[in-house]
């Protein structure tokens, strides 16, 4: 075949593809009719991981897995636009990891709110000025998010889905490496990416900001300035990258959830994240964990924060291995609730991959 020929093969597949997008767009449009005469909820993260899981088993290349994984949570939010105009709201503001994640999660065709709190994000899904919401939760250098845990206790948000992120974090400037006199940095980025810092930048002023969006903006300003700052920071104020992945931990991730009014059902790979709060008496930790040993359930996560209602009352937080309708689980958790003061289960959701 000649250049021609390939061209028109192209604008033939193309036409094709096309009709049968659109023709997947109409079976989802009666898929969303279906659910809501019956009360489900539109966004399914359990079908979502199957479909997924599905392209990339059909997948021989030469597009690799990420590509395919990339287009189809493009086709899919797509398509869940055109069900019903969706909000998402995140932990603002724009081009921070929050909005990447929500953004690796939901595709670009949903309207995305940035908010400045996490109580923000919590209040706007539980108002339903948004259809879900997306916060952080723990990173794997500087441990958890607290504010986020300390939400739940009084919120009957579900968590529906989670996101692990690699979280790669980039010097930028307008100027050259050699003009920085000051850096931009978020807190938790400056945790993240210290010891670089130290060794590259050791007599160079750390001006701490708000977020890493605000880091960028900052630099951007100045070509005596840097930032440190993840990528979409970079591209969102038009900043140049100096150097890539400067981040201490090379396996730095965060863990991102998506917060939403129902639970999906079971897909046989879940996590159950709940909390619970047990007596003053000794032992009392030991015989709420005791079920989880009994019916042979991985604990992932178990976490302690005070109450805040009562002088050193805490409330754990724990994650395990699961969905809530799984028998075991489900045994487990009714254990649990005679050896505890108080439980409740804050989602089940498929894991992460």
């Amino acid at each position: 075949m000649n250049l021609s020929d390939h061209r028109k093969a192209i604008d033939h597949l193309d036409r094709a593809i096309v009709r049968l997008l659109n023709e997947r767009t109409k079976h989802v449009l009666e898929i969303g009719s279906y659910k809501r005469k019956h009360g489900e909820s539109i966004y399914a993260p359990h079908r979502e991981r199957v479909v997924l899981q599905r392209v990339t088993r059909m997948n021989r290349g030469p597009l690799n897995n990420e590509a395919v994984r990339a287009i189809y949570r493009e086709i899919m939010s797509s398509a869940l636009a055109v069900e019903k105009p969706m909000a998402i709201a995140y932990l603002g503001p724009e081009a921070t990891f929050t909005h990447e994640a929500a953004l690796q999660r939901f595709g670009t065709s949903l309207r995305y709110v940035p908010l400045r709190t996490i109580a923000d994000v919590f209040s706007d899904v539980a108002k339903r000025r948004a259809d879900f919401g997306v916060v952080p939760v723990e990173n794997s250098t500087e441990g958890i998010v607290t504010h986020t845990l300390d939400m739940f206790m009084d919120s009957d948000l579900k968590i529906v889905a989670q996101i692990v992120m690699p979280i790669h974090h980039c010097l930028m400037a307008a100027g050259t490496r050699r003009q920085i006199r000051r850096l931009y940095i978020h807190p938790q980025s400056l945790a993240q990416c210290r010891g670089w810092i130290q060794r590259n930048f050791p007599n160079t002023e750390t001006i701490e900001t708000s977020s890493n969006a605000r880091s960028a903006e900052l630099a951007a300003r100045d070509k005596r300035s840097g930032a440190v700052a993840g990528l979409l920071a970079a591209e969102k104020h038009g900043l140049p990258v100096l150097e890539h992945n400067v981040q201490d931990n090379a396996a730095n991730a965060t863990r991102f959830l998506v917060l939403g009014r129902q639970s999906p059902p079971p897909t046989g790979r879940d996590r159950t994240s709940l909390m619970f709060c047990v007596a003053d008496r000794v032992g009392a930790l030991h015989g709420a964990i005791v079920p989880f040993r009994r019916y042979r359930i991985n604990m992932t996560k178990i976490e302690s924060r005070p109450s805040k209602r009562k002088a050193w009352e805490y409330f754990f937080f724990v994650d395990c291995d699961g969905h809530a309708q799984d028998p075991r689980v489900a045994k487990a958790l009714e254990d649990l609730e005679r050896h505890c003061v108080f439980v409740k289960v804050l989602g089940s959701y498929p894991n992460a991959e």
